[in-house]
């Protein structure tokens, strides 16, 4: 299996001088999702929780829902010619009466490691297939998840603590599950934040722990309509981000009942969505 990080010479120049040396850097290799067989998805990940990362995004396109939905995982054998395994190459496997969406050609995706599914469908892709309710504004068993924004405004922080390998390349994203308490539950990073999302929500489906409905995503970086998207299909009510939100999230956050807070920088942040779960001290006042 392809290592998280690879060594690499670089020439160093600090201050006028010049030095060579090696240098650390996160490992970036393809990886080829199928589903019972068929070819579906590809994208460039840092390896590691492939497993995870197949499952979250099969959560994230509507196919799993329950562990009880997966029969297995495996590396596909015999990846390239001359039948080597690269461990690039994972099938997933459904159990019987799980409902597949209608794969085409046509519906087989690229992602990259900075965008996610580039023309990923509408809205009402997300509204219409979305298995758990985030709007819980109506009522329900259980009163709205409640945050208050100094825990909020800490949790940069504790993500960025446990970030293993960006202390060695610099070149990583990550995501985090907190309980609404604050508690940290899991960290993943990724050289693309959607595929940290994906092994989040992968491992908590594999825990039989979805929907996430008393928990908080945080990514180190903006919040792109995927991010919203997998939070939604995930069941998570609260998504939070250290950089800006795309206009098409807040749409989609705004339409589902999410709780949408951007630009997560120390004391400061923006809420835009699903205000009612966060505990406001003061009367906002409307901006020119």
């Amino acid at each position: 299996m392809g290592r998280v990080t690879e060594r690499r010479k670089v020439i160093r120049i600090r201050d006028g001088a010049v030095s060579t040396r090696p240098d650390t850097l996160v490992a970036e290799e393809p990886l080829e999702i199928r589903l019972n067989g068929k070819p579906l998805a590809i994208t460039m990940r840092t390896p590691g929780d492939d497993f995870a990362l197949a499952a979250g995004f099969l959560v994230s396109e509507g196919v799993l829902a329950e562990r009880s939905d997966l029969q297995n995982i495996v590396y596909c054998a015999g990846a390239i010619a001359d039948g080597s395994n690269t461990y690039n190459v994972v099938d997933v496997r459904t159990t019987a009466g799980v409902v597949i969406p209608d794969i085409t050609l046509e519906r087989n995706v690229y992602t990259t490691s900075s965008c996610g599914l580039c023309g990923k469908a509408s809205l009402d892709a997300v509204r219409t297939t979305a298995r758990w309710p985030v709007d819980d504004t109506r009522g329900g068993d259980a009163p709205p998840v409640r945050l208050d924004p100094d825990l909020l405004a800490g949790l940069p922080a504790r993500l960025r603590a446990a970030q293993r390998v960006f202390d060695r390349t610099g070149g990583l994203h990550a995501a985090a599950l907190f309980t609404e308490d604050g508690e940290l539950l899991d960290v993943r990073e990724d050289v693309g934040r959607h595929n940290a999302v994906d092994k989040l929500i992968g491992r908590a489906l594999q825990n039989g722990s979805l929907p996430l409905s008393r928990a908080v995503l945080l990514v180190s970086g903006r919040a792109s309509f995927e991010l919203a998207q997998k939070a939604v299909m995930a069941g998570i009510p609260v998504l939070a981000a250290v950089s800006a939100p795309s206009s098409l999230a807040v749409d989609l956050a705004a339409e589902t009942g999410l709780t949408l807070v951007g630009f997560l920088r120390g004391a400061s942040m923006n809420v835009y969505t699903g205000e009612h779960r966060i505990a406001l001290r003061a009367t906002a006042t409307q901006g020119g």
